[in-house]
């Protein structure tokens, strides 16, 4: 009995353990969302479970209805064919019902619209840029930062790092910070897509042009995401990984990583 649960135990704590290390990554056989991680995510899953739900309605009503037509008025059981031509009321309601249910709809959804374009509170502003086949980025409001970030091999990871999603570089915000992207392509580069699922975030980078969008990550944790544009063969290979950290932590992380990246800034400036 003992030994029974124990073994209990055991799987509970790891099924519990993969939960907690696949939050804001996909998992195995998914077929949902991933985790909400921040809450205008939670607000899309949501809007995506009302409409999700509106449309079960009409598919099975209409199921239903076709199947009520088809046996009731079956030629076994209407010898003698309908002459009706027309129901003014019945071309009323199917014509006001789906008016009403697309107001309902409309709604939420310019309102989540409104909300995913409302840069009216940011805290701090990150630039990322797509090349071929990476991902750069810039902190313009932290003495302009800047670093690249690349794909780590089979043969560099460490173990709990996500294949094809670690980089060698992460990009560390802070946790409880409205973050707007500011998403671009090398000009000398093609159309890639910055998208992180868990966040709810997915924007097209675009040679030339500066596409915005805003994020805020309320725990502390791993987040990734990858190109979403088919952008060529290192398309796959262009993984995003967030590292969301307390204020103390991220203060900490800013002062090692001006360093670091401004001597690795230095030897690129020697070398050319």
């Amino acid at each position: 009995m003992t030994k029974i649960f124990t073994y209990f135990i055991a799987t509970v704590l790891m099924f519990l353990g993969d939960k907690v290390l696949s939050k804001g990554q996909p998992e195995e056989w998914q077929m949902g969302f991933q985790e909400a991680a921040s809450p205008l995510m939670a607000e899309l899953a949501g809007l995506h479970d009302f409409v999700f739900w509106i449309i079960t309605f009409i598919t099975v009503f209409v199921f239903v209805l076709l199947a009520y037509v088809c046996v009731k008025f079956s030629a076994k059981r209407n010898k003698t064919p309908s002459q009706t031509t027309h129901n003014s009321l019945l071309e009323v309601a199917w014509t006001v019902i789906p008016v009403l249910i697309l107001v309902v709809i409309a709604i939420p959804s310019f309102k989540l619209l409104y909300k995913q374009n409302d840069f009216s509170n940011i805290d701090m502003t990150i630039k990322a840029t797509g090349y071929t086949w990476y991902w750069g980025y810039e902190y313009p409001d932290h003495d302009d930062l800047a670093f690249d970030a690349i794909m780590l091999t089979d043969d560099e990871l460490e173990e709990g790092q996500p294949r094809l999603l670690s980089t060698d570089n992460m990009l560390v915000v802070p946790v409880n910070k409205n973050i707007k992207m500011q998403i671009t392509s090398d000009p000398a580069g093609v159309i890639h897509s910055w998208a992180v699922p868990s966040l709810g975030v997915k924007m097209d980078a675009i040679p030339g042009r500066l596409n915005e969008t805003y994020y805020r990550i309320e725990e502390p944790g791993l987040y990734y995401g990858q190109c979403s544009e088919l952008c060529g063969p290192g398309h796959g290979f262009m993984p995003i990984s967030i590292k969301a950290v307390s204020d103390e932590e991220f203060a900490a992380w800013l002062e090692e990583a001006k360093e670091e990246f401004a001597s690795n800034k230095d030897e690129l400036i020697v070398l050319k």
